[in-house]
């Protein structure tokens, strides 16, 4: 994801999320209407709380990838990665403080790490690292909606996507009569153009495919596999982009990796050990 977006780094920030909404919410609109006909928006809202509640986490999942993609491009990869690295930490806190869910020692131990390194980070930097803090509440709390909401992730996604569409619509048409766009008018070339209307598939399948993949992969395995997105993009800020990780970030990031190593041999403890009961 990085990578593709410096692809874009030419188009405006805000551009680049209104045609990542716009193409996203055309093609899984698509997919809806293919898989469960004309009436999935109806079946869907019809739930309990759906309504508004999507349109929540409408507003989460915008905010999230415009700061993610205005981040990248603006050379904060590094810490981009930060905030996907401490997002499941997040959550766990979300579920005690919402859903009063508990947790054990270790998981605990965990998040007083996670508290450190962030803490950390603040001190020798100055500020605490916004960036990453906007990712990961905005991500989690979009992970906490989703939860309440009793949905599947597709039409969800394809809900958010409707109430989104209009006001992204309107703000292209917006941009490009107004000189901050250059869709389909030679402005950045065709090779852009092609590009964000991917963006759109790049947005939507990824969601499409863990929907299903959900069901078929134990979530133990899941949850392993959530820290390999972030990996990729911390070693591509610090390979690729070049961005500075000195002694003082490691130091941060050093306690956040040790307690995400804890939560998730904990995490694959303990579902191994429920399988095992199970079997017996």
């Amino acid at each position: 994801m990085p990578l593709y977006w410096h692809l874009l780094k030419v188009v405006p920030s805000l551009q680049i999320v209104v045609h990542r909404i716009v193409w996203s919410a055309l093609l899984v609109s698509a997919w809806l209407l293919w898989k469960q006909g004309r009436g999935w928006l109806q079946a869907a809202l019809a739930r309990p709380r759906a309504a508004w509640m999507l349109a929540l986490s409408g507003l989460l999942i915008a905010f999230n990838w415009g700061l993610y993609i205005w981040a990248v491009n603006a050379g904060h990869v590094v810490e981009s990665s930060l905030g996907y690295f401490i997002n499941p930490l997040i959550s766990v806190v979300l579920g005690v403080a919402f859903l009063h869910e508990r947790l054990n020692r270790v998981q605990w131990l965990s998040v007083a790490l996670a508290t450190l390194g962030v803490a950390w980070l603040t001190w020798q930097l100055g500020q605490p690292p916004w960036i990453a803090i906007g990712l990961a509440l905005s991500f989690g709390l979009y992970g906490l909606i989703r939860k309440l909401v009793a949905i599947d992730a597709v039409s969800g996604l394809g809900v958010e996507s409707v109430y989104l569409f209009l006001p992204a619509l309107a703000v292209l048409l917006w941009g490009e009569t107004h000189g901050s766009g250059g869709f389909l008018s030679g402005g950045w070339g065709v090779g852009i153009d092609v590009l964000l209307v991917i963006a759109g598939a790049l947005t939507a399948l990824p969601l499409i495919g863990f929907a299903f993949a959900v069901r078929r992969v134990p979530l133990s395995v899941v949850g392993l596999m959530q820290y390999i997105a972030p990996t990729l993009q911390f070693l591509l800020g610090v390979l690729f982009f070049n961005e500075a990780f000195d002694h003082d970030r490691a130091v941060g990031f050093g306690f956040i990796w040790v307690a995400l190593a804890i939560f998730a041999s904990d995490g694959l403890w303990r579902s191994r050990r429920q399988a095992a009961l199970a079997t017996t």
